[in-house]
């Protein structure tokens, strides 16, 4: 089951583009700029355009197994966990739209760090700050940081950098 939840993770970041050809004549979005337009694909890739624009696999996100909230879930978490920046403003903003909360966003940012690295989850803070602040989401809908961290033992402190040293 996770195999089948990774690949299909995998593969809605893959064809994302493919999936909603709309998708890369992006306009402005809350002050969200535009990633690329068609033309700027054609002039570079013109098969690809072409698959853009194709029917391959233009109804991913209109399938009934997945609500679109839930399509939004897995690909803010495959984009995340693939570092892959540059689709980050589009999606995190569709996320929203879709019904997910900035606190899940922020959940799910703090979780991939710890299973697709540090970096990555970086990356997708200063892309979310960023969409955040477009749409003056505040640390209020934000979850705390939670549980308490533990305040260092400072007799203990001594006695281990004692022994270690």
């Amino acid at each position: 089951m996770k195999l089948l939840t990774a690949a299909i993770a995998s593969l809605s970041v893959m064809v994302s583009s493919c999936a909603q050809p709309d998708r890369i004549t992006l306009t402005p979005r809350l002050g969200v700029p535009p990633m690329l337009t068609r033309d700027d694909v054609r002039a570079v890739a013109p098969a690809l355009d072409r698959y853009t624009q194709g029917s391959l696999l233009g109804g991913l996100w209109k399938r009934p197994d997945l609500s679109p909230r839930d399509r939004s879930l897995v690909t803010v978490a495959a984009l995340i966990a693939r570092n892959q920046t540059i689709e980050m403003p589009y999606y995190f903003n569709l996320a929203l739209d879709n019904g997910v909360k900035p606190r899940e966003i922020s959940e799910i940012i703090t979780h991939l760090a710890f299973y697709s690295g540090w970096a990555n989850a970086m990356s997708a803070v200063a892309i979310a700050k960023d969409v955040f602040a477009r749409r003056k989401i505040g640390t209020d809908q934000l979850p705390p940081a939670s549980p308490a961290l533990l305040s260092l033992d400072e007799s203990a402190e001594a006695q281990r950098a004692a022994r270690v040293g």
